[in-house]
């Protein structure tokens, strides 16, 4: 077996102040199974009147699924959908040929003060679907398995592991499991998947004896001991069958440079067709970067 890599985050702002510790894509792996990219935000203090939103964007090739542990966000696309993220929910979004979105404060929370905290993943699409019809699906908490293995509580996300297995549909092999250890806690996390990558989301781990240091991802290839040391402890378990090579340019995803090239196009033009086409409600959005 061969040693765990060990992935830094950096910083990226997603416009409006919202930044993210970003995980993946890294200089020494592109994606552990089909996850190429891993953003970690907060916990972040959103004050009244803050605008932290990010105005509508496009996307192809991928699918997105965010999950929050506190807050809110509401969702808006160009298929109609709207919808409140909440704590606990997994709301898969699938790009293929193309979407756009937003990702926005409720109205409601406008004036309040709240807590923001959560995972945005982007998972790349097998090729045969990279231009399947644009989805959004969204599997609200209590949908979502729970139990408890060996004194640790798992929500198993996405995929199967430990007898349990998630709603939530997906095009290739795929595992995303949330794990919260008491403290103390000593405890085995087996190989569930061709691919598998632990990321500690709050409090202190060792790995292995060793202490993990915060925001940091380690990528594993056998099954590998975790202890939550100084209180309770909280961690990300991402992986899967791997897809291959992917390029990515912003927020577009796929096998093709001259796919890529299109969506450039679209996006410029706002070309419906190509499912670049206004979100109900927006009036803004995010140009296309030039670089």
């Amino acid at each position: 077996m061969s040693a765990p890599t060990f992935l830094k985050p950096h910083s990226k702002d997603l416009g409006g102040g919202f930044v993210v510790n970003r995980l993946l894509p890294s200089a020494q792996q592109q994606a552990v199974g089909p996850f190429i990219f891993f953003d970690h935000f907060g916990p972040v203090t959103v004050e009244p009147g803050a605008n932290h939103d990010v105005r509508p964007h496009p996307h192809i090739g991928l699918a997105t699924l965010t999950y929050l542990f506190e807050g809110v966000i509401l969702h808006r696309d160009n298929l109609g959908y709207v919808q409140r993220i909440e704590p606990g929910a997994i709301n898969w979004m699938t790009a293929g040929s193309g979407i756009v979105h937003s990702e926005r404060k409720p109205p409601e929370q406008a004036q309040q003060r709240y807590v923001n905290h959560g995972l945005q993943l982007w998972l790349a699409l097998p090729e045969a679907h990279e231009e399947d019809a644009a989805s959004f699906v969204h599997t609200p908490a209590n949908a979502i398995p729970e139990l408890t293995v060996d004194g640790a509580t798992v929500r198993v996300l996405v995929g199967a592991a430990f007898g349990a297995h998630s709603p939530v549909a997906t095009l290739s092999p795929t595992l995303y499991l949330d794990v919260q250890l008491p403290a103390g806690a000593r405890w085995t996390l087996p190989m569930l998947a061709d691919e598998q990558a632990i990321y500690p989301v709050q409090g202190n781990v060792a790995l292995a004896g060793a202490p993990l240091e915060p925001h940091t991802m380690v990528v594993v290839s056998e099954a590998t001991e975790l202890v939550a040391t100084d209180g309770p402890a909280r961690f990300a378990v991402v992986g899967g069958q791997p897809l291959g090579h992917r390029f990515i340019w912003w927020n577009f995803v796929s096998s093709s440079k001259e796919r890529i090239e299109q969506a450039k196009v679209a996006w410029t033009y706002g070309d419906a067709n190509a499912g670049m086409g206004q979100v109900p409600g927006e009036t803004e959005r995010i140009e296309l970067l030039v670089r």
